[in-house]
């Protein structure tokens, strides 16, 4: 069993930077580690936080009471299936890491789903998505923890509940643990059909063609980095969880009074007659401008989505490796600003969020976790 270290700071091992510290601390290099550290944590009644890249996590300053398990388990098995890749990675290999794997090896899937930061546990729970793809498009199957059952079980993708950003590990994140995701990819150098308009005009391709794998990951990274979504030491932006609000998906009363308040606002229809509209639209239009800021809080200068800690303290690596730092981050020369609070940063998002609802009567909803904060 991992060792357990009291009074660790979980600021350092999220990219938002902010969070207080946790009761105790213990990394999971495995799988079966991973969940027997949960499974004895819960036979004690002790709370239990896994912590992957941190990349999706706004922790309280009063940090957690409880054990914080950071999952750092690695491998990535290949099989066969009906001419397709099956790839199963286990939940503490980086996400990035392994999509830039599957274009150099010619695997089509998940390739406009580079750049975005985190290890792989993650991605079934939001059921990531950018740029036109999510990954319930390929995971097979996601083999978890179930800490109701107290056993290790093997959900098919159809068991997983995927929505949009959403799951049945995201609906209930107090019962699953996930350990590995299995992706079904197909053996192609070329792209799933491009199914976003902004990728598509910056490939200088229609909607709905192919192009080189490598081009349609080049060109995601481009896009993404001029908003802040890659990970950057040196860029204040990158210290934050990524998009801040989903983009709010409203029934037809909803929408109804979205268009009387805003005539000809920007949207998507969805299949089951709900309409998708950008919340970085509907926060620019209610006021809010890139570079806003609540005290040491700042909306990104780069996209209105990213609620950014400009002051946050650069430590080794990004995020922090915890091995390197054996959860004493390094101290940095002083920042250039003052640091955010998880405080400071939750007032910026209310603030956002109820003139959004004040301008245009909708209610934006977090993506990223709160642990120990409620919006």
């Amino acid at each position: 069993m991992a060792d357990r270290v009291a009074g660790v700071r979980l600021a350092p091992y999220t990219t938002l930077r902010v969070g207080g510290a946790a009761r105790a601390f213990a990394t999971a290099h495995s799988g079966e580690e991973l969940a027997a550290l949960v499974a004895e944590a819960d036979r004690r009644g002790e709370p239990v936080l896994v912590l992957g890249g941190g990349s999706n996590l706004v922790v309280s300053d009063a940090g957690f009471d409880g054990l914080v398990v950071r999952v750092r388990s690695r491998g990535v098995e290949i099989a066969e299936e009906r001419g397709r890749v099956v790839l199963t990675a286990e939940a503490g290999e980086d996400w990035d890491a392994l999509v830039a794997r599957t274009v150099a090896e010619g695997w089509s899937g998940v390739e406009c789903l580079s750049g975005i930061p985190g290890l792989v546990g993650s991605t079934p729970i939001q059921n990531v998505g950018a740029y036109g793809q999510e990954v319930a498009q390929t995971v097979s199957h996601v083999r978890v923890y179930d800490r109701r059952a107290g056993e290790v079980r093997d959900l098919r993708a159809e068991r997983c509940g995927f929505a949009y950003r959403h799951s049945a590990f995201k609906a209930d994140l107090s019962r699953y643990v996930v350990l590995s995701v299995a992706y079904v990819l197909e053996r192609s150098g070329r792209s799933a059909p491009v199914a976003y308009k902004e990728l598509a005009a910056r490939l200088g391709v229609r909607l709905g063609a192919t192009v080189p794998l490598h081009d349609a990951r080049a060109a995601v990274l481009d896009l993404r980095r001029g908003k802040g979504m890659v990970l950057d030491a040196a860029d204040p932006d990158t210290y934050s969880a990524g998009s801040f609000f989903t983009n709010p998906v409203l029934a037809a009363p909803e929408a109804e009074e979205l268009e009387r308040r805003a005539p000809g606002h920007p949207r998507w229809d969805m299949p089951d007659g709900g309409v998708k509209v950008p919340a970085a639209w509907l926060i620019e239009h209610a006021g809010f401008h890139k570079g806003y800021s609540r005290g040491p809080a700042r909306i990104s200068t780069k996209h209105t989505l990213a609620l950014t800690n400009p002051g946050g303290p650069a430590v080794t690596g990004f995020p922090t490796d915890p091995e390197a730092l054996a959860g004493s981050p390094t101290a940095p020369a002083a920042p250039q600003e003052a640091p955010a609070t998880a405080a400071d940063l939750l007032a910026l998002a209310r603030e956002v969020r109820e003139g959004v609802q004040a301008k245009f009567g909708v209610t934006l909803v977090n993506e990223p976790v709160l642990v120990g904060l409620e919006l």
